[in-house]
């Protein structure tokens, strides 16, 4: 009989029978076994704001809350805002992040602040752990290792000469503005003259039509960046802290803005080619890199070399410097991969991008019986493995973390960045790994423990 409504709900809730509860359990055990890594998030959540002592002060989120949290983050791929609904609203969530029930959630600042301050270098010591686990359960054993790159980019827009000019011309503007209002130091408003010029420039249909608009937005960024140096040198005579924090933030943007007015005028009014090294495409994001793939499409962010094994986990992820080319990371991945196992995995896969015949010899030089490139290395394909059975099936492998790289880009926020800054860029990189591979580590044990 279908009833309107229950006349007494449950005092105690059932036990979850969804599939993602029973993957957060065993997330949950894998964490438990591995509790080591909490002093290093708990020295890490020490420095946020200078504080040298865990016995002062009001007692905020625990180590093991705050690397939960992060996962939940990162593996449900949502905001911060959005993250502490789903803390509050869900029990299986308040579970996993050991929430006592009684006590509200935190809010989204508190869950910003405390996950940004877990450092990269703690997120690979985390996921080490994990690896070091899944090698005890015999579900990662290090023999098979293969390597490629992807793009993670930046949380950035689409990187103008005129955006670029008019981001410098209302950020400069807003900090003046502001310190105006309290201090009563120099101010200047043309933020409004220099949004119609980047307009005019987005419609303007040829180049002639262009320089005019872009000759008068360098005019008015030059008004505007004079205006805030005479702003700086009156902050700091003030003595006062919310001065000198103007001041920073005008002496962290000028010479930002200085390359940028350098490069629109080499690149706009002399018609010179700026190298891809020289160029800043961010003045929010200097961090930034231009990442050129395959001589067609070009991203703006930072190239990732990514190592997974045969179970499918992130063995090693490697935030690149620039856009070396693939061919000299090939020596390096094996050589972290020993630091991780205490071995060279006897077995590599490379995409073509990677091959070199110098590679090939260095890597069988440090022990790895079987290597195989996508292309000729210097060495003809048949000639790299020992037999062709072998050579098809680490292509096969290899084919295998295309795979991994999009399920990272899809669940896992690694299509870009929301983090600010190089150190946050990092730690969101690795932070999503270590989500990816816990989660990996579930299905596996899961799977294991069905009846055959």
């Amino acid at each position: 009989m279908r009833r309107t409504y229950h006349k007494q709900l449950p005092l105690q809730p059932s036990e979850a029978q969804h599939p993602r509860a029973a993957e957060l359990a065993m997330m949950s055990a894998v964490l438990d076994a591995n509790t080591n890594v909490l002093s290093a998030v708990r020295n890490d959540l020490l420095r946020v704001g200078g504080k040298v002592s865990a016995k002062e002060g009001r007692e905020g989120m625990s180590a093991e809350q705050a690397l939960r949290a992060a996962l939940v983050k990162q593996m449900f791929d949502v905001s911060y805002d959005e993250l502490a609904f789903h803390l509050e609203d869900s029990v299986q969530l308040r579970a996993f992040c050991r929430i006592v029930p009684s006590k509200p959630a935190p809010k989204k600042s508190a869950l910003q602040s405390n996950i940004s301050a877990i450092r990269p270098e703690t997120w690979e010591a985390v996921n080490k752990a994990v690896l070091h686990y899944a090698r005890a359960k015999k579900i990662e054993s290090g023999q098979w290792m293969r390597t490629d790159t992807t793009v993670v980019e930046s949380n950035i827009h689409h990187p103008l000469d005129s955006s670029l000019l008019w981001d410098s011309v209302r950020v400069l503007t807003r900090i003046v503005r502001r310190a105006n209002e309290e201090f009563g130091t120099s101010s200047c408003n043309h933020a409004r003259r220099a949004k119609r010029r980047n307009v005019a420039i987005l419609n303007a249909g040829t180049m002639d039509k262009r320089v005019p608009l872009y000759k008068d937005l360098l005019k008015v960024t030059h008004k505007t960046v004079r205006c805030a140096e005479k702003a700086v040198e009156q902050l700091g005579r003030i003595g006062d802290l919310s001065a000198y924090g103007y001041e920073m933030q005008l002496r962290h943007y000028l010479p930002l803005i200085a390359k940028v007015i350098a490069q629109t005028k080499r690149r706009v009014l002399h018609g010179e080619s700026v190298p891809a090294t020289e160029k800043i495409v961010s003045i929010f994001e200097p961090h930034t890199d231009i990442i050129r793939k395959d001589r067609r499409d070009t991203y703006y962010g930072h190239k990732v070399t990514l190592s997974t094994g045969r179970s499918g986990l992130i063995l090693d992820v490697v935030i690149e410097k620039g856009n070396p080319a693939d061919s000299t990371l090939a020596v390096r991945s094996t050589e972290r991969h020993e630091k991780v196992f205490g071995h060279v995995p006897a077995r590599v896969a490379f995409d073509g991008g990677f091959a070199s015949k110098q590679n090939f010899e260095d890597i069988q030089a440090a022990g790895t019986r079987e290597v195989c490139f996508s292309k000729p290395a210097g060495v003809p394909i048949e000639e790299q493995t020992s037999t062709p059975r072998i050579r098809r099936v680490l292509k096969r492998f290899r084919a295998g973390i295309e795979a991994g790289i999009s399920f990272l880009k899809r669940s896992f926020g690694w299509s870009r960045c929301t983090w600010s800054g190089l150190t946050h860029f990092r730690a969101y990189t690795w932070c999503s790994a270590v989500a990816c591979n816990l989660l990996t580590l579930a299905r596996i044990s899961l799977a294991r423990l069905k009846p055959a």
